[in-house]
């Protein structure tokens, strides 16, 4: 990500960057990233970490093996039959 950002873009393109790392170290990505795009560096983020998406994404695409199932902004996005049963699981029923 470092090497990225030294050549000052204007999109950054993230793919996974959560995956395998804990809760504490999701949290310190999480402000980080914020920080970039307030810099005005535009993020598209494709992640499976759905804490990470949903605190950081203005509008989310869902696919489901390649097809979109999906898109909006979050508050939608949770609520979406299609996207609980493919990605949040149960607990995303109630909200």
């Amino acid at each position: 990500m470092a090497r990225a950002l030294a050549t000052e873009p204007t999109l950054l393109m993230l793919d996974e960057v959560m995956a395998g790392i804990n809760p504490t170290e999701t949290d310190m990505l999480i402000k980080l990233i914020r920080e970039i795009n307030q810099r005005g560096v535009t993020v598209l983020l494709i992640e499976h970490v759905m804490r990470g998406v949903m605190a950081l994404s203005q509008r989310i695409a869902v696919l489901n093996f390649g097809e979109m199932i999906a898109e909006g902004p979050s508050d939608e996005i949770v609520k979406n039959p299609l996207v609980i049963e493919a990605y949040l699981g149960e607990e995303y029923k109630a909200c």
